[in-house]
């Protein structure tokens, strides 16, 4: 560290007032620190030419189409709005100003360059990325002194129902120009961006954003525990042999995979295969905005002795998140007394997340062994299973399930995985002892990848609910709809509806 970037960073954390911040000095300075980390230089700017961007995504369609109307009412103030993709690449700008276009140009704040924090520092986009929160950074809080001429709003936008970061809305302005309604504008510009898309998303549902949350996991529980189902798939368990080796070897284990696979369950069995007799605790990351009360509530935890840890999701931690979490995980463990044996003291600690490029530094760097957790898609031999497993916890003893049912679960798709299965079961288990055809969601009886409009899917929903009557047929469903027989085909073939039988 050279002696000006330290006395800049010294001044940084011990006047985090300086300049009347609009983040909190926290954040500001953990980016600060990044920004130091990734080499950036703290005179010019120089982020990277990646080329022209791809302009196809939904994201990108939906979100020139709300620039450019907000453009529109704007063209004549002195600001530019900007997309970026979810690594901070430039893919459009929109200004009327040609003196602001042209000092942009100047330091490449224009379509086809990077502006990540790695790429240049602290700045609005490469921040509100990084920390996946609405961000506004003034002129002097940016790391690189050539930035220091702007003002910079930002907001990350999710995909509304896959629930990934696309990328963010940015409005840049002049330093001298008011930022008060900045931060408001790029708010309401990513709301309506997200919105549009889904509007345009063919009729699939909202994800809900991540709650959060800290629990121990107690024996005899599925969801994550020590594995009451033991009749698993090879997948399965071969994913358990090479997560349990690693824990029992000391390292830190990433298990990664989609939503709902069971990575912090794997985790959690693998755990307490290697340390029966330990404390686990699972803390599920919430929305950025809580992370801060979410990291206060458990960290203490770490430092107490028979103590592991699973930390789910863990590639929706802000930036600065992770960078507090780990200096805590290094204290711990520095903490913690040497056992009798003069081994190392007893911390297990694993992560979850969909894949390890996505886990942010410096957590990814902790990370050991890596673990692959099977779509369950990928398991079919552990869909009945798991079936027959959540109908019991519905009612507490066994529950059937006639051919039909078996067969409708075993050609489903399951894009959401485990969660998708348990909720399925579970409202079919609160209906009936015995689960069949017409017990199951209609969705479960179309196609698997086939998007339907609104119409069609109810259009869908009233077809399986007429062939799903027990004694049904085809002739009398086209009866009871008041459509020809042969339109009823032509329907069905249309919409992808399967009828088990």
């Amino acid at each position: 560290m050279t002696p000006n970037k330290g006395k800049r960073l010294d001044n940084l954390a011990q006047n985090p007032k300086a300049g009347q911040l609009a983040i909190p000095a926290k954040r500001l300075l953990a980016s600060w620190q990044r920004s130091e980390e990734y080499g950036v230089s703290p005179e010019e700017v120089d982020p990277m030419w990646a080329g022209s961007a791809e302009t196809d995504s939904l994201f990108f369609q939906c979100g020139q189409e709300v620039l450019t109307g907000l453009y529109s009412t704007l063209e004549n103030e002195p600001l530019s709005l900007m997309l970026t993709d979810a690594e901070g690449l430039l893919l459009n700008r929109l200004s009327g100003d040609t003196s602001l276009l042209r000092a942009l140009d100047k330091v490449h704040l224009a379509p086809g360059f990077a502006f990540s924090e790695r790429d240049a520092g602290t700045n609005g986009m490469g921040l509100a990325l990084a920390d996946r929160t609405p961000t506004l950074v003034r002129a002097e809080e940016h790391y690189s002194a050539s930035l220091r001429t702007y003002t910079c709003a930002a907001v990350p936008v999710f995909d509304p129902v896959s629930g990934l970061l696309e990328g963010s809305v940015n409005i840049t302005t002049w330093s001298r120009s008011s930022p008060q309604l900045l931060l408001a504008l790029a708010e309401s510009a990513a709301g309506n961006t997200s919105a549009l898309m889904l509007a345009r998303s063919q009729g699939r549902k909202e994800k809900a954003g991540p709650k959060g949350g800290v629990f121990r996991i107690q024996r005899g529980k599925l969801e994550p525990a020590a594995g009451t189902v033991r009749r698993m798939s090879s997948a399965w368990t071969n994913a358990l042999d090479q997560a349990t080796h690693a824990l029992a070897a000391g390292r830190v284990v990433a298990a990664v995979g989609e939503q709902g696979t069971g990575r912090a369950t794997l985790l959690a069995q693998a755990m307490r295969q290697v340390h029966p007799g330990s404390r686990i605790l699972s803390a599920a990351v919430p929305a950025p905005g809580d992370v801060e009360a979410w990291l206060s509530l458990w960290t203490p935890e770490l430092a107490k002795p028979a103590t592991a840890v699973i930390v789910e999701n863990v590639d929706l931690l802000p930036a600065w998140a992770a960078q507090e979490l780990h200096s805590q995980a290094v204290r711990a463990v520095r903490s913690l007394p040497v056992s009798h044996s003069g081994n190392a003291p007893m911390f297990a600690w694993a992560v979850t997340a969909a894949r390890l490029d996505d886990i942010p530094l410096p957590l990814a760097g902790m990370v050991d062994t890596v673990v692959s957790t099977p779509a369950l898609r990928e398991r079919g031999d552990d869909i009945l299973h798991l079936a027959r497993y959540a109908a019991r916890q519905t009612r507490l003893r066994e529950i059937d399930f006639t051919t039909a049912a078996e067969k409708a679960l075993m050609a489903h798709g399951w894009p959401e995985n485990i969660d998708e299965l348990f909720t399925v079961i579970h409202a079919a288990a609160a209906q009936t002892e015995t689960i069949d055809i017409s017990h199951l969601p209609s969705y479960l009886l179309g196609g698997r990848r086939l998007q339907l409009s609104r119409i069609e899917s109810v259009e869908r929903d009233e077809i399986v609910r007429c062939l799903s009557t027990p004694g049904a047929t085809v002739s009398g469903a086209a009866t009871e709809l008041g459509i020809s027989r042969a339109t009823i085909y032509r329907r069905i073939a249309r919409l992808g509806i399967t009828i088990p039988r």
